[in-house]
């Protein structure tokens, strides 16, 4: 016995032995990239918070910054809404209230599914009524939507437009879109985008499209707000946005070099509400943009009529922060470093990057959804009371279980700050 004692203490002292010696510098190393990443993260979320309650205080979000007048019902427009449009969307662009001679609908069409073939008899149904719509396809798929989008703009009729709305099959914008986003363009010379803020269909399916939604939220509401206001920039979502076509043609048109063509120059109308779906979508984002920002980063670098400034918020925060670093952390700290340091415990992770920062994160993360469902908020607080009493007072060694704790708190807070409300179907501004 005392032999086999002895082996099993000499077997556990070598094991310690290679964990603290092999193991933990490569974790502690680790755990400090990923506290460097978060602090990342929350600096910019931070930012982002301070110059959104600036716009918001000062009142100078973008529909008071720039200039906007109705257009009047006899004014002599020269220039011509040219929305590209999809299946779907087909009844509610055709339903645009716009001049019939100084609008033109254009279906592009790339499927193959025979199902799609009633696009064409929609077109036709709604030509007989006298909308000017035309439907193209194309012999192969090149570029996909990009592909679409620049072949769509070749087209001889296109030549004579000045500005391009555009949607998604999935989306259906209000009657009066245009005559609230062209006066943006008309009116200021400088401005190439108008991208409006959208709703979506299930945000109430389940809890996954909830939190979704709440993402989205923040994105429009601080993300895109904050671009735009203090910098002039923010990208395009891939729908309702009405862009001014020669700044498309300034900027090299469509390309199709990437998976986020739509950030190159999408998100649909309705989120993906099972998970193989959800993490399709998240994985091609990730990888789009990470590509993305790889080809572009020296053209930007380059470019003479950007501001140094302007180019560090486009390259440090809008690509490197909020589309590689928050994507790597998340994953990376959460559901792999975390739960390592359980099995090296002479790797310690401090409170502060631990708990904090992602709580101070998922705070500031759900500014953008300004309501409020009570019976999540206090099952949100109650988590959170348990983890502060286990920390405070209890064993040392359910110091994991205090951390889900508080996890599960932040997903409730989030979740309780992003339900309640008047379903919104449509896009607002």
């Amino acid at each position: 016995m005392d032999t086999l004692s002895s082996a099993a203490e000499i077997g556990m002292g070598w094991e310690q032995a290679w964990r603290a010696s092999a193991i933990a510098p490569v974790l502690r190393w680790t755990v400090a990239v990923c506290l460097a990443m978060s602090i990342m993260v929350l600096v910019d979320r931070v930012y982002m918070g301070i110059v959104i309650m600036g716009v918001k205080l000062s009142r100078r979000r973008g529909v008071k910054k720039y200039k906007w007048e109705p257009i009047k019902g006899d004014l002599e427009v020269k220039s011509e809404a040219y929305p590209m449009v999809y299946q779907l969307s087909i009844g509610a662009a055709c339903r645009l209230s716009w001049p019939l001679d100084r609008i033109i609908i254009q279906v592009l069409d790339d499927s193959t599914d025979p199902v799609i073939k009633l696009v064409g008899v929609e077109c036709r149904r709604w030509a007989s009524k006298g909308i000017n719509i035309k439907r193209e396809t194309r012999e192969n798929r090149n570029g996909y939507k990009a592909g679409a989008l620049k072949e769509g703009m070749r087209l001889s009729y296109a030549s004579n437009c000045e500005y391009v709305a555009i949607f998604d099959a999935d989306f259906q914008p209000e009657p009066d879109f245009l005559w609230r986003a062209i006066p943006f363009l008309l009116h200021n010379p400088d401005v190439a985008l108008v991208q409006a803020r959208w709703k979506f269909v299930n945000a109430d399916e389940c809890l996954m499209t909830r939190i979704q939604e709440m993402s989205m939220d923040y994105h429009f509401e601080v993300e895109q707000e904050v671009g735009s206001s203090a910098y002039a920039f923010f990208g395009f979502n891939g729908t309702a946005g009405v862009w001014r076509i020669s700044a498309i043609n300034e900027a090299g048109g469509w390309r199709d070099r990437t998976t986020v063509e739509d950030m190159d120059l999408a998100v649909k109308n309705e989120l993906p509400s099972t998970f193989k779906a959800y993490r399709d979508q998240q994985h091609r984002w990730f990888c789009g943009s990470a590509n993305l920002f790889r080809k572009v980063a020296i053209d930007i670098l380059g470019n003479k009529k950007a501001s140094l400034w302007k180019k560090l918020y486009v390259i440090y925060s809008f690509f490197f922060v909020r589309k590689i670093v928050i994507h790597i952390f998340t994953f990376i700290f959460h559901c792999v470093v975390l739960p390592a340091t359980v099995l090296v415990p002479e790797v310690e992770v401090p409170a502060w990057g631990s708990v904090y920062i992602p709580l101070a994160i998922a705070i500031l993360k759900v500014i953008g959804t300004p309501r409020v469902h009570l019976s999540e908020l206090i099952v949100g607080i109650y988590l959170f009371i348990c983890g502060c009493y286990g920390v405070a007072f209890g064993k040392s060694q359910y110091c994991f279980l205090y951390l889900c704790l508080f996890l599960q708190s932040i997903a409730f807070f989030i979740t309780g700050v992003g339900y309640i409300g008047v379903f919104v179907p449509n896009n607002y501004y």
